[in-house]
């Protein structure tokens, strides 16, 4: 399974900073580690481009962000400090992702060990996100003629609400547009969820037996009535019990359960795959625990898709 990387994807990020900035190097560490990944098969990206950006972003915030010009406020939503690190770095997990879009098409599954960066709105960064790849990377796709549809399965415990704003009900497109489907804590950020083609919400506490039923009634009837050209797959983690972020109290054998449904659900329906992580924190750090241990811990999570998909593609 070809999947994108790059050694950029980790940027520094102050002490005790919540988010797992480790995680995306521990996971191709450990998927490499296990044989589930081949290293041949890891294709390092190049920055997006700025033209590609401004299919979904305004040139306004694109501006303020490639020189630094973000408000406090806007710094502050996006919940990272800006650098010229981050940008670059947004810019590489973006093009890993139409490069990983691409490569499923022609591969019939494929992942960026990044991405699904949801919560990036046309105009500001918001929530860990700060440039919407899997907006950026659909639209590119569309406008050189490489997919008309796509249905965008969010799984993350977290509504895509950039996502949302960017696509829900899309028929702007010719044949077809994306259908976005976000299956979220209902009680969960964010407090204001544009609404998505079709929306999921779950309550505190659903639990391994409900969770799976809800996924196995919902994605073999959106599938036929999507007739997708490409299933983009948010594989959050931050559904499972351990998670400081999700109360959907998933267990990791109901969260592996998850993803092999999907990836089988997905291939028996003839449609390439692709894989992209979004969110994922593990438990809160304890005073003098080292962030890589939190890193290495999502990082274990998240490979669960991974390991999935392969014994599933093969």
């Amino acid at each position: 399974m070809r999947v994108s990387y790059h050694p950029a994807y980790v940027v520094p990020l102050p002490e005790r900073h919540p988010f797992p900035m480790g995680k995306f190097s521990a996971l191709r560490d450990l998927l490499v580690a296990e044989g589930v990944i081949d290293p041949a098969d890891i294709v390092e990206p190049r920055e997006a481009d700025w033209p590609d950006l401004l299919l979904v972003h305004t040139r306004r915030y694109l501006d303020a962000l490639a020189a630094g010009t973000l408000t406090r406020a806007e710094e502050r939503r996006m919940g990272l400090p800006w650098s010229e690190a981050l940008v670059r770095r947004s810019r590489l997990a973006v093009q890993g992702t139409v490069n990983a879009m691409s490569m499923a098409l022609v591969d019939g599954v494929a992942g960026n060990l990044a991405g699904g960066t949801h919560h990036a709105m046309p105009d500001w960064p918001e929530g860990f996100c700060v440039l919407n790849d899997v907006a950026v990377a659909l639209r590119v796709l569309q406008q050189t003629g490489w997919l008309r549809r796509a249905l965008v399965l969010d799984l993350d415990v977290h509504q895509g609400n950039g996502t949302a704003a960017f696509f829900g009900g899309d028929r702007a497109w010719p044949g077809g547009g994306v259908y976005t489907v976000s299956v979220h804590g209902a009680n969960n950020y964010p407090f204001r969820k544009p609404p998505s083609t079709c929306d999921v919400g779950l309550p505190d506490g659903t639990g391994d037996e409900a969770y799976l039923s809800t996924l196995a009634d919902l994605l073999p009837r959106l599938l036929a009535d999507a007739a997708p050209d490409l299933v983009v797959y948010l594989g959050g983690v931050d559904v499972v019990a351990e998670d400081r972020f999700g109360r959907l109290a998933l267990s990791r054998d109901g969260l592996a359960a998850r993803d092999r449904f999907v990836c089988e659900t997905v291939r028996d329906a003839g449609v390439p795959l692709c894989l992209l992580l979004s969110g994922g924190y593990a438990a809160r750090r304890t005073p003098g625990q080292a962030p890589e241990t939190l890193a290495r811990a999502t990082a274990a999570l998240h490979a669960t898709m991974y390991r999935e998909a392969s014994a599933v593609f093969g």
